[in-house]
């Protein structure tokens, strides 16, 4: 298979992986937050508080994934390299 190619199929695995680990995390982030609310509604400011950062913290995981496949997909650093060994 060419490099490109190769260079989209894990551009896409990784957005697979990024974006099912970040879904499990963001979930169990409001299943503990919606529970600890539960069990206190007196502190559900501080705990909403909490949890809209941490979300923001997972997101961001998500994001960092997203900038790679996309330095995979169009600035790959080792485009030259490749097409330089396929011209031989």
């Amino acid at each position: 298979m060419e490099f490109f190619a190769w260079s989209m199929i894990a551009a896409g695995i990784g957005m697979g992986l990024g974006s099912f680990g970040t879904g499990i995390g963001q979930g169990l982030a409001i299943k503990s937050a919606v529970e600890g609310v539960a069990r206190n509604p007196g502190a559900s400011g501080k705990i909403l508080t909490t949890m809209m950062i941490g979300l923001a913290m997972v997101e961001s995981l998500a994001i960092y994934v997203f900038v790679v496949a996309m330095i995979i997909l169009f600035a790959n650093p080792f485009t030259e390299k490749v097409m330089e060994l396929a011209t031989r």
